[in-house]
């Protein structure tokens, strides 16, 4: 076996829950600002946010929603998100953190598999979330701020919680939703060890200065905007400026404004960094480092951010069911294509898809990881989790990469069949079964395909049902009132077969191979 172990010492193992860790981080100056919303400049300090947490919990608590208990969080990048977050995990329960862009088709699909009897939304989304609560075990619907027929988030506030309710590391405190390597988004069991473990690891390798504060446009109900942005910043003494959505213009000008040291990304603002003619009108000479995750991001247009901005351009790698980092690159250390070193208390191994043996040193294979940031298990799926993580605790990624002799992580391609959509997770299954259900559709098959500025589009080969083929337009229009924009295919072919295994399985390597 040929264990690839971190340059780094390991930190130490804390016993202590998410939010306990986030308090110690604010220090001792009660008036500084930790949270900023972006387009208003409205500001909460560290004193007001642990209160705020706090009343929240005691709100909670006084309802009997404690330990067992999952509320779903469906809210844009706003600093009441934060509050929402810590309080529900003060309070001992669990938060499911819902994508804001779903259709009340699939935000039902998380109410119902997640169990919540809570959803926190705001008013922007509340006819969204009553048609989506229909059904399942919501009974009540809270809005941040106010709205008619909803209870306000300020109604809930209750004499603030002193102790975090008792809860043991090992519970769960988040549920995101990942579809995995494959098949249908799951519910991702990250415990409280998993995030204060995965604060230590990224933060024994990673800079972030006390009193730094980042733009923060990465999804917070995302584990990249929960973890590296909410959690990390936190937990390091910094703050975040919070953008509900992500306009280019806006995200400099407050970059610009609040002197961002860092700026967090994903490829195709990666894209936009390096060649829009609009990035020249502002001044981003206090950035020196520009990291992006969430997918793979080539080694050119990395270097054509760091050239253009004058910083140091970085890559990470991580997965939701890693909390998410594993690999992370140091600030002086960048190399052009890759993601990184492995963090503290991290091995990995790169194993023969074919043979399910170690490669030799250097080689090509799938990445596996084991470390104390490894999720708990997908949600009432024992199979999917066995799928993932084996009898010795390593995570099965995916990817497929290399190291090379420094110990720098090279992620070249996936055995998963996820498509990567500007950094979003799009399942090929959860759309072939939603195509399955049009009329004009008998057998369909999707892919995802190279896009400059987007990393990867879906692609999907359909078998018509009848004389007349559905068109690209169609489709569109059908997936648009079901799925997320994003979960949108972008391009159509239509055959007269799909490429299957005896076992029935759609053999995507053939389809990929024919568009190359």
């Amino acid at each position: 076996m040929n264990i690839i172990k971190s340059p780094y010492a390991d930190v130490p193992l804390r016993d202590q829950t998410i939010t306990q860790r986030i308090f110690e981080g604010l220090g001792d100056d009660p008036d500084r600002v930790v949270l900023v919303d972006g387009p208003t400049g409205r500001e909460i300090t560290a004193s007001g946010f642990e209160t705020a947490t706090k009343s929240l919990a005691g709100g909670l608590a006084a309802r009997g929603m404690g330990p067992g208990t999952h509320i779903a969080l469906m809210a844009p990048n706003i600093p009441e998100y934060c509050v929402v977050f810590h309080g529900i995990a003060w309070a001992g329960a669990t938060a499911t953190l819902i994508n804001p862009t779903y259709t009340a088709h699939e935000v039902r699909h998380q109410l119902e598999d997640s169990e919540a009897t809570m959803l926190i939304t705001i008013g922007m989304f509340l006819d969204l979330a009553r048609e989506a609560a229909k059904g399942t075990k919501v009974t009540e619907i809270v809005v941040i701020g106010e709205a008619e027929g909803a209870t306000p988030l300020s109604a809930l506030m209750d004499a603030p919680l002193a102790e975090q309710v008792p809860v043991s590391a090992d519970d769960v405190v988040a549920l995101p939703y990942s579809s995995g390597t494959t098949g249908l988004p799951k519910g991702v069991m990250l415990t409280h060890r998993n995030l204060v473990m995965n604060i230590e690891q990224t933060l024994g390798c990673a800079e972030v200065t006390p009193g730094e504060m980042t733009v923060a446009f990465l999804p917070f109900f995302h584990i990249y905007g929960l973890e590296v942005l909410i959690n990390i910043y936190l937990a390091a003494g910094g703050g975040l400026v919070t953008m509900p959505r992500f306009d280019l213009e806006q995200y400099l000008a407050l970059c610009e404004k609040h002197k961002t040291p860092r700026l967090w990304i994903v490829p195709p603002v990666a894209v936009a960094l390096a060649k829009h003619p609009i990035v020249a009108n502002y001044d981003l000479a206090h950035v020196i480092q520009a990291n992006s995750g969430a997918a793979p991001l080539g080694g050119e247009i990395a270097d054509e951010v760091g050239r253009r901005i004058g910083c140091t351009a970085t890559q990470g790698y991580g997965m939701t069911e890693l909390s998410p980092v594993s690999h992370s690159t140091p600030p002086d250390g960048a190399r052009a294509g890759s993601s990184g070193l492995t963090i503290p208390n991290t091995e990995c191994r790169i194993v023969d898809t074919e043979t399910g043996k170690d490669v030799e040193p250097g080689g090509t294979g799938e990445l596996w990881v084991r470390g104390p940031q490894v999720m708990k298990g997908y949600l009432k799926n024992d199979k999917a989790t066995a799928e993932t993580i084996d009898a010795d605790g390593w995570l099965h990624t995916g990817d497929i990469g290399h190291f090379d002799a420094d110990g720098y992580l090279y992620v070249t391609d996936r055995v998963k069949e996820l498509i990567k959509f500007k950094g979003f997770q799009v399942a090929p299954a959860e759309l072939e079964a939603t195509l399955l259900t049009h009329p004009s559709v008998a057998d369909v098959a999707v892919i995802g395909v190279p896009d400059e500025s987007a990393g990867e589009v879906p692609m999907a080969f359909v078998v018509p049902s009848g004389d007349t083929p559905p068109t690209l337009d169609t489709l569109q229009q059908f997936l648009g009132n079901l799925l997320s924009s994003y979960k949108q295919i972008r391009r159509l072919e239509i055959v007269t077969e799909i490429p299957k295994a005896a076992s029935g399985k759609i053999l995507r390597r053939v389809l990929r191979d024919q568009v190359a």
